[in-house]
């Protein structure tokens, strides 16, 4: 069922004055729509990469895609955003109509972790999404860095797909990572859903390591692929082999065999993070643009 939002002259955020109303039609997505959305976020492939992956992977209703997919469309029937709403929460929109729309919508679900997307955008977002009395859990600020061209590396033989006799190492890992940057451990508040999705993503071939002595020396997520873009996350080198060249060796290794299979590969790390940053520059990675997730209560 659509549902008809209008936007007002008065309406803060909208982009200029209107001399009537304009309405914008909210509605779900099936597989018939799948063609249409797909062609709609690849305007902005680098940006769109995760929900496009998401819908190649799962089609646009699926429990493993964690929430709903949702269109804005304008009078014409044109469409003018796609939103997935859910575990997290993210937008392409191309008007502002659409982003407040979406951010109205937003408000009803319950079981909203974070939202993330373009510094700017998520910021008009907010403003449209949150009320006086409410405020986020913790607000990250990120860089996007993304690579087009492999680098020349000294080849980590032992760099592979991870199986599925990794799982317990690669928890591990993911579940720190996950506290350290958000706050919230998957393995206390999700453990059963936090190991099945990992475990698919290797059964995926999207989970690369480096074991030696049964210790997980380098690990990578790819979270989100596409014929176009490869969305990598959850780089980590061992604490005790940091500062050692092996992250850059594998991360450059794993660079060029991803872009054999995707024209680019991009990813995000906290601004906060300098050392990681650098990590990425040094490894052939390019500034692209500023991010930013917010964590809900």
């Amino acid at each position: 069922m659509a549902v008809t939002l209008m936007r007002h002259e008065s309406e803060p955020g909208s982009l200029g004055a209107f001399a009537r109303e304009e309405p914008c039609m909210i509605g779900g997505l099936d597989a018939s729509n799948q063609s249409e959305v797909l062609e709609f976020l690849c305007a902005r492939q680098i940006h769109t990469v995760f929900m496009s992956s998401l819908i190649r992977d799962n089609g646009l209703l699926s429990p493993n895609n964690r929430g709903s997919f949702y269109s804005c469309r304008d009078g014409y029937g044109r469409l003018e955003g796609v939103a997935l709403l859910g575990h997290a929460t993210l937008i392409e929109t191309r008007s502002e109509n659409a982003l407040a729309a979406f951010a109205r919508l937003a408000r009803n679900c319950r079981n909203a972790h974070l939202i993330r997307g373009e510094q700017e955008t998520i910021g008009n977002f907010w403003k449209h999404y949150v009320n006086s009395r409410q405020e986020p859990r913790l607000i990250c600020r990120e860089m996007l860095f993304e690579q087009t061209v492999p680098a020349s590396f000294e080849a980590v033989d032992e760099l592979r797909p991870a199986t599925l006799s990794d799982l317990d190492k690669i928890l591990a890992v993911n579940a720190s990572m996950a506290l350290q940057e958000g706050g919230i451990s998957p393995m206390q508040n999700d453990p059963g859903g936090f190991r099945s999705r990992t475990a698919r993503r290797i059964e995926q071939g999207r989970v690369w390591v480096w074991v030696q002595d049964d210790r997980l020396m380098f690990k990578a997520d790819v979270v989100a692929e596409t014929p176009d873009v490869t969305y990598l996350e959850g780089v980590h080198v061992h604490a005790e082999e940091r500062r050692k060249g092996y992250g850059l060796r594998c991360l450059m290794g794993l660079s060029s065999i991803l872009l054999c299979r995707s024209q680019s590969i991009c990813l995000t790390v906290n601004e906060k993070n300098k050392h990681a940053a650098q990590l990425y520059e040094k490894a052939g990675y390019k500034f692209h643009s500023h991010y930013e997730t917010i964590y809900l209560r």
